[in-house]
């Protein structure tokens, strides 16, 4: 394999109709500007295996967790020793049986999970990926331009310590969640659904709420692969359950003992394991949420999307609020399906309807950018 080979790879990727799949495509072309072709059953366009297989100098597996192992050891067999010299990489929550199946070819090796669904921004920048290496030499220039372009906060780890902290981080986080969903469900006759509970909601209950909503909102099938795909899920759930079934005994029991245990084993045996720095840190990011949360749930606000992304675009947009003499509460960014960027932009109570119609006004005359309705 010759530099120029790694420097401007023709990138395959198994999975290319996949939602990730399409995210890595359009990833590598546009900011890496790379050619890219790809296989999907899904897709009927799509290039032949074997010529994927063949052609491909940076293969890419992007597909279901439970398929993936399999299907990695279907394309050790479909290469047939013509991988030496190529990079082989997975996307997928679980590391140690797609890289293992990986090693048995002859291409060099990387997993990675980016944690996080396929985002709406071009890069993962604010998102962690996790990367295990497990076979790398003549790529290693070129994947740490990957992870450069990719703009995440990449950690290291080997297959089994990623599941093994994965069943921890997702698994158990998940199951969680889900399993807060089901008292939900079964309470809604006595109490009213989750609409009829928010108005009551704590911050703490919000951004479960929030988390819930997300997960029952994605593809089932990650959420479902993502417990039975990893070998250390099982555990991690039992002893879960364990410390929930302990709790609910002790308030049961609700004696003086009873109480004294509670403390002793779930609040002062975790706030001394957790220790003063982690619980800091916590906290301090808990008020961050809290006060975006109650930034967000403002009745004054515009949002409003620049069309030009460029340096001094939101300078000139604040301009406006200032000429007119419109106080600001707070901003914050999003980004739609689409990519575009809004920035919503709050108020007090006290601001004067009609300085705000003027600003309105402004910015759609002087196209600095577009009120969302």
């Amino acid at each position: 394999m010759g530099s120029s080979t790694v420097r401007t790879p023709l990138i395959g990727i198994v999975g290319s109709a996949g939602a990730y799949g399409r995210w890595l495509r359009r990833f590598f072309h546009e900011r890496m500007g790379l050619e890219v072709i790809g296989h999907d059953p899904a897709d009927r366009d799509s290039i032949d295996e074997t010529e994927l297989a063949r052609r491909a100098d940076v293969l890419v597996f992007s597909a279901p967790i439970r398929h993936t192992a399999a299907l990695i050891e279907r394309y050790v067999g479909l290469v047939a020793g013509s991988e030496p010299g190529k990079l082989w990489l997975d996307i997928t929550s679980v590391k140690a049986a797609p890289v293992a199946a990986m090693l048995r070819s002859k291409a060099e090796v990387v997993g990675l999970h980016p944690m996080t669904a396929p985002p709406k921004s071009p890069t993962l920048k604010g998102r962690v990926m996790v990367v295990c290496e497990a076979r790398l030499d003549a790529w290693r220039p070129w994947v740490s331009d990957l992870l450069e372009a990719l703009e995440a906060e990449c950690v290291r780890a080997t297959p089994d310590q990623h599941d093994r902290i994965m069943a921890l981080v997702q698994a158990m986080v998940h199951a969680a969640h889900l399993a807060q969903a089901g008292v939900l469900r079964g309470q809604a006759g006595e109490v009213g659904d989750l609409a009829a509970l928010l108005p009551f909601r704590s911050a703490s209950f919000e951004m479960d709420a929030a988390i819930i909503a997300r997960i029952l909102s994605l593809n089932p099938a990650i959420y479902e692969d993502i417990q039975f795909g990893n070998p250390y899920a099982q555990e991690t759930l039992q002893a879960l359950g364990r410390q929930i079934a302990r709790m609910a005994a002790l308030v049961g029991e609700g004696s003086d003992a009873a109480r004294a245990a509670f403390r002793r084993e779930f609040l002062q045996a975790n706030r001394d394991a957790l220790g003063t720095q982690a619980l800091a840190d916590g906290n301090y990011s808990y008020e961050r949420l809290g006060y975006l949360l109650a930034d967000l749930a403002g009745q004054h606000a515009l949002s409003v999307h620049l069309p030009e992304d460029r340096p001094g675009s939101l300078r000139a947009l604040l301009h406006v609020f200032e000429r007119h003499g419109v106080s600001l509460s707070s901003i914050h960014s999003s980004r739609t399906p689409e990519g575009e960027v809004h920035f919503r932009i709050g108020f007090d109570g006290a601001v004067d309807p009609g300085a705000l119609a003027r600003v309105v006004d402004e910015i759609g005359r002087s196209g600095i950018g577009r009120v969302l309705p």
